[in-house]
This record gives C-alpha cells, sequence and structure tokens, in this order.
C-alpha cells in the first residue's frame, strides 16, 4: 500500500470502536462522576490511562510484536504462562465477570425503573438473566448476520440518546458539582486509574487486536509497516470516540447528584438522570437502546469464547461450548450488578498489572533482546505484588495494614504496589543477563 488508505482507516477504528463499546463503558465513568463530584475531570485523567491509553497499547503492541494472537504474546515469558493468562483473560471477559454484567445492566436499566416500589429483584433478574442468555445463546449459534445488522444500526443510536441525555445535563444541569466521596477527596486520579480496570477493555484489547489484524489484512494492507501503522492510526480513532463518551458522561454523572442523589452503580445513574430530563418516555428508550447494546455484547463474547476453548479443545463442539458459557453467566448474573462488580474487582486487580507490563515489555523487547530471563522475573515480580493487591480488594486491610505495608512497598496505599517491584525486577533481569554470561541469557523468546 503506497498511500494511506482513508476508507480502511475509517472503517476499521468504527469497527473497533463497536467492539470495545458496551454497557460497561457507560455505567463506570456515570459512577465515577457522581462519586469523583467537583474533582471529576482529575479522577477521569487517571481513567482515560487504563481505560483509553492501556487499549491503545495493548492493540498496537500486538501488531508490534507480529504474533498471532494473545496468548502468542504472553507466552514469551513461557508457554505454560501464556496458556494460563490467555485462560484467565478469556475467563474474565466472558462466563465469569463481562458476559454477566450485559445481562445486569440490561436489568438495571431497562427493568427495575419499571417494577413496583418494594420489588424485590432477585426473582425478576433470575427470569430476565434466563431469556437474557437464551437469546444471547441462540443468536450465538444461528448463522447469518444478524448480529452486525443490529450492531450497524445500535451504535450510531446508542451514541444518539447519549448525546442527547449528556446535551440536556450540560445545557440543564440539575445543580452544581458535589463534594468529592471516599478516596477520591484525597486521590481522584489513582482512584479514576481504578476505576478504569472495571471497563476491562486494556485487558480485553489484545484479543480484539487480532480481529483488527484481519480486517486492515482484508483491505488489502500488507507489509508489517504498513499494517502496523494502520493498526495504531485506527486504534487512535477508537480510543478519541471512547474518551469523549467517558468525559461526558462522567461529566453527566457528576451534574447529576442534585437531581436524583447518590445512586448504587451507574446504570442506576443512567436510568434514573433519563427519567429526570426525558420521564417514562426516556427510560424506555434508554432501555431498548442499552438492552440492545448488551445483547450484541454477549453474543459477541459468547461467540468469542466458544472459538478459542474450541480451538484449544477441539473435542469439544462450538454448539456445546457456547451454551455452557450461556448457562454459566446466567448463574452469576444472579449476583447482581453490584455483586459482580465487588466480585471482579480482585481478579482485575491482578490481570491489569499482569496486562500492562507484558504491553510495555513487549515495546521494550528490542532493548534486552528478547531474553526469557527479563520476561519471567518481572512478570513474576508483578504477580507477586499484584496478588497483594487483589488479597487486599477481596478481603479488605485495616489502615494500619496498610500503611505497614506502604512503608515497605511503595505507592501500596494507591494500590499501584507492583510498580516498583516490577522496575526492579526488569532491571535485575537485564543486569543478570547482560553481566551473568551464558547463565545470564536465559531463553530468548524468538
Amino acid at each position: 500500500m503506497r498511500s494511506f488508505d482513508k476508507s480502511a482507516f475509517w472503517a476499521t477504528g468504527l469497527m473497533l470502536f463497536a467492539l470495545f463499546f458496551g454497557a460497561g463503558n457507560l455505567i463506570f465513568p456515570a459512577m465515577l462522576g457522581q462519586r469523583a463530584g467537583e474533582h471529576v475531570f482529575a479522577a477521569m485523567s487517571g481513567f482515560l490511562l487504563t481505560g483509553v491509553g492501556l487499549p491503545l497499547l495493548g492493540i498496537i503492541s500486538v501488531g508490534y510484536a507480529g504474533v498471532r494472537d494473545a496468548q502468542s504474546l504472553a507466552a514469551r515469558v513461557s508457554p505454560t504462562y501464556g496458556l494460563v493468562f490467555t485462560l484467565l483473560l478469556y475467563l474474565t471477559i466472558g462466563p465469569l465477570f463481562a458476559m454477566p454484567r450485559t445481562a445486569t445492566v440490561s436489568f438495571e436499566i431497562g427493568i427495575v425503573p419499571f417494577l413496583p416500589s418494594g420489588t424485590q429483584p432477585a426473582v425478576p433478574l433470575a427470569l430476565f438473566s434466563l431469556f437474557f442468555f437464551a437469546l444471547s445463546c441462540w443468536l450465538a449459534l444461528s448463522p447469518g448476520k444478524l448480529v452486525s445488522r443490529i450492531g450497524k444500526v445500535l451504535t450510531p443510536l446508542l451514541l444518539f440518546c447519549i448525546a442527547v441525555l449528556v446535551g440536556a445535563a450540560a445545557l440543564f444541569p440539575s445543580g452544581a458539582l458535589q463534594t468529592a466521596h471516599e478516596a477520591y477527596v484525597l486521590h481522584p486520579a489513582t482512584t479514576g486509574m481504578i476505576d478504569g480496570y472495571n471497563t476491562m477493555d486494556g485487558i480485553v484489547s489484545p484479543i480484539f487486536a487480532v480481529i483488527v489484524l484481519e480486517a486492515v489484512q482484508g483491505f488489502g494492507v500488507h507489509g508489517r509497516r504498513q499494517v502496523l501503522r494502520m493498526v495504531a492510526f485506527s486504534g487512535l480513532l477508537a480510543v478519541i470516540c471512547l474518551a469523549l463518551v467517558y468525559v461526558f458522561i462522567a461529566y453527566l454523572g457528576a451534574s447529576s447528584v442534585a437531581g436524583v442523589g447518590l445512586q448504587e452503580n451507574g446504570a442506576a445513574v443512567l436510568a434514573q438522570t433519563a427519567n429526570f430530563y426525558f420521564g417514562s418516555a426516556g427510560k424506555g428508550l434508554l432501555a431498548v437502546i442499552v438492552f440492545l447494546a448488551c445483547l450484541t455484547t454477549s453474543v459477541g463474547l459468547i461467540c468469542a469464547c466458544a472459538e478459542y476453548f474450541n480451538r484449544l479443545l477441539p473435542q469439544l463442539p462450538y454448539r456445546s461450548l457456547a451454551v455452557l458459557f450461556a448457562v454459566t453467566a446466567c448463574v452469576f448474573a444472579n449476583y447482581g450488578l453490584s455483586g459482580i462488580i465487588k466480585l471482579s474487582l480482585p481478579v482485575l486487580m491482578l490481570l491489569y498489572p499482569l496486562s500492562i507490563v507484558l504491553v510495555l515489555l513487549t515495546f521494550l523487547h528490542p532493548l534486552f533482546g528478547g531474553s526469557r530471563r527479563v520476561y519471567i522475573w518481572t512478570i513474576a515480580a508483578t504477580a507477586a505484588a499484584g496478588l497483594l493487591d487483589a488479597v487486599r480488594q477481596a478481603v479488605g486491610f485495616s489502615p494500619e495494614t496498610v500503611g505497614t505495608i506502604s512503608r515497605w512497598l511503595p505507592l501500596f496505599e494507591i494500590q499501584l504496589g507492583w510498580v516498583m517491584p516490577a522496575a526492579i525486577a526488569f532491571v535485575t533481569g537485564i543486569m543478570l543477563r547482560r553481566f551473568g554470561g551464558a547463565a545470564g541469557q536465559g531463553g530468548k523468546t524468538e
């Protein structure tokens, strides 16, 4: 390709945006806005690092490394690590957390606002999740282009709906930005960065990168330099669109407290804000749009997970795996949206540092000659510190315990305790490779 193909650029960039964009990309900025209040823009600066910056780097890293998929990238540490890490990624974005969340977000936005006052949500949630995943599974098993056709209509509709809500909030704010809450008072940027983990876009980006690479090559773009250039610019377009949505939705959440009060989660923020500005019609429109967004996301996740595990275990048919994942997601959906977020955060506190470090090592790969020893040392140190952060998130540490650990592990108090161990291990690995002779070289990854 001698010149930059603008049609391929726009098509690939918007396709990638559609892959990333789901209901989770709406609910977490809205919740951040409510909690951050007057510190909303400081909090968003951190959120954009992990919610936008990391997905972009993840997309580019696969093209830069010239590998075929996420497992091949992680296998630079070791083949076993590549397999385990990729399994965890697929289970996290699939039946355990991201997939159940599609049903619970739809339920919170589309059903809960219409339930009679005082209704316990357990039974309605069980019935809705059963219907939702039965439909998702049927679509995932059905051939044809139904989902892609819905998606082509869905994304503009969803963005239009959000633009109307944000426009109303900007033109007619329900009140001034309120005082920040919880960790947003002292550490808005780092708290926002941890919130960005919840989108799961950072850990799913290497998986989406494979789809993007195939799409770029399908447009007739060939050659490593040309493909990488197209992937990078398309990825940049996608994340700029994401960033704009995040900032506007966060502002909507921050300005909504005076009108709708503090809500339990971002889905409730959107639903109550739609009702505040547009009444039942607003709630109904938002419910339909978010349901379709969640449905297509759910179908895509079922397909991606079933295809991966079918490649991994060919003796298990794709159809059986699709049904298995749909049933599993249906069970986990009954924990409710807040419950799923609480369950997923410890896992994300471990996976995100590992993903960040793997992406950084990919770009630094030429610096240390691809030495496997450097990969192993850095990932091992990151995993140890990340596991401590995950345990803290799961069981809760007292302020005294956090203070004690922070004296030995810098940045632990702001949930970034993995940074220093990873940096030290990286330098140690390089030193061992350089001065350790043949033994210090380790195995090279390529």
